[in-house]
């Protein structure tokens, strides 16, 4: 289809704020999978009135009015809508007639921390509509990248489906990659002699972060399989063989998620097992000096007794008797005590 079919259609609009923040994207495409051309979101109906288009939409963060404007062009489904406004969904696909629905949890680093939002996405026939929340990546180079396969984007709205999926699951790889750099430096940690607080809290906090990733990663998995075996109005089965590789790809992850969990579990483990052991090494040192100090106070306290009539207590060399016996059963418990490591 020539562009001069859609010549007045596909005018770039002026969406007045704070509409302009939330359209990232309206583009029209045609049966080659070619860019037709940025719409207006009141022009969509207009654009699929005609053979052969669809439309690839992006979101973020709509308001009420947007969503319902966004319904009335779709003919969506009251309960997506909702869904898609409140967001705090868990990750799901449901099927709404001739359309789907789908849930995505997704992360990102902000501040230093993992930070989770949501990506809802509405596929139909001849189009695709996808809502961000929270932390979420600009699907823009998803986008370019389809579009710089026209013959792939020919395959329509379930192959642009493919393309957001795959991005979101490229973004968890070198998440996980870091979670696996950073569990390494801390069992370096875990070995010192000395005990580091800021190490054991840092091993909880990757821990918490890594069950968000899994949790935000593993439903996938069930998705994709949907999408390979079902709904075969909606994807095309020259896109399924794409939602495999990407399947492989989120158990990749997921693998690598549970395998990074054990380890942090074990390293959790020895960290408080290595505490424990100075715990109680410590204690058999105060055990060990402990017993060297009591025989010289029991001897003293009995010699300091005021009693008359007393062992020794007029021997010129009772003084230094005892003396020489307190130092020599101490020295004895000393070495002792040295040769079997509590001292």
């Amino acid at each position: 289809m020539s562009t001069s079919r859609l010549s007045v259609t596909f005018s770039v609009p002026s969406v007045p704020a704070p509409g302009g923040a939330m359209v990232r994207a309206c583009v029209a495409y045609d049966r080659s999978g070619a860019k037709l051309g940025d719409i207006s979101i009141a022009a969509i109906s207009d654009v699929l009135a005609q053979p052969d288009t669809f439309v690839w939409v992006g979101l973020h963060e709509p308001d009420e009015a947007l969503l319902v404007e966004i319904q009335e062009e779709f003919g969506l489904h009251d309960l997506a809508i909702e869904d898609a406004h409140h967001a705090h969904q868990r990750p799901k696909l449901e099927s709404y007639g001739d359309s789907l629905f789908i849930v995505l949890s997704t992360m990102q680093h902000v501040d230093g921390k993992m930070a989770l939002g949501e990506t809802h996405i509405f596929l139909g026939k001849r189009y695709l509509v996808s809502v961000r929340h929270g932390a979420s990546l600009s699907y823009l180079p998803a986008r370019q990248r389809a579009e710089r396969d026209p013959e792939l984007m020919a395959l329509g709205p379930s192959f642009a489906l493919y393309t957001i999926l795959d991005f979101i699951v490229d973004q968890t790889v070198p998440m996980a990659d870091r979670f696996h750099a950073e569990l390494i430096e801390l069992e370096g940690q875990i070995f010192l002699p000395e005990f580091r607080r800021h190490t054991i809290r840092r091993l909880y906090q990757l821990k918490k972060e890594l069950v968000g990733l899994r949790l935000a990663i593993a439903p996938m998995q069930d998705i994709l399989g949907q999408l390979i075996q079902l709904h075969p109005a909606l994807i095309d089965d020259q896109v399924r063989p794409y939602f495999r590789d990407v399947q492989d790809h989120v158990i990749r992850v997921k693998e690598s998620c549970d395998t990074i969990s054990e380890l942090l579990s074990a390293a959790m483990s020895v960290n408080l097992a290595m505490v424990t052991v100075g715990q109680n090494e410590v204690v058999k040192r105060l055990a060990g000096w402990a017993a060297i100090i009591a025989v010289p106070t029991l001897l003293a306290s009995v010699y300091g007794m005021n009693f008359n009539h007393m062992p020794e207590l007029h021997w010129v060399i009772g003084y230094p008797l005892a003396l020489a016996g307190m130092f020599g059963i101490a020295g004895g418990l000393y070495f002792r005590l040295k040769r079997a490591g509590w001292l």
